[in-house]
């Protein structure tokens, strides 16, 4: 069995959003990836990045930068 760890997972409202995200990230070296909205978490869109919890401030300051919109950005289990 898989063993779980806290993950940061920043949610959108839309996914030309989280795509944006992605190729943002992309461009800029940021951990992470895309995936399926974990079940835990509800939000408007169907897709999450996902990245280690202790990126949180530093995605914090990137998204205000590449002017990102997110929905919700937790720490959860997955």
């Amino acid at each position: 069995m898989r063993t779980k760890k806290p993950q940061l997972v920043i949610t959108f409202s839309n996914t030309p959003e989280a795509i944006k995200m992605e190729k943002y990230c992309q461009e800029h070296q940021l951990p992470g990836r895309l995936i399926p909205i974990p079940s835990q978490i509800t939000a408007g869109c169907g897709l999450a990045w996902k990245a280690e919890p202790d990126a949180k401030e530093q995605f914090i300051e990137q998204l205000k930068q590449g002017g990102i919109s997110w929905e919700q950005m937790q720490i959860v289990e997955l």
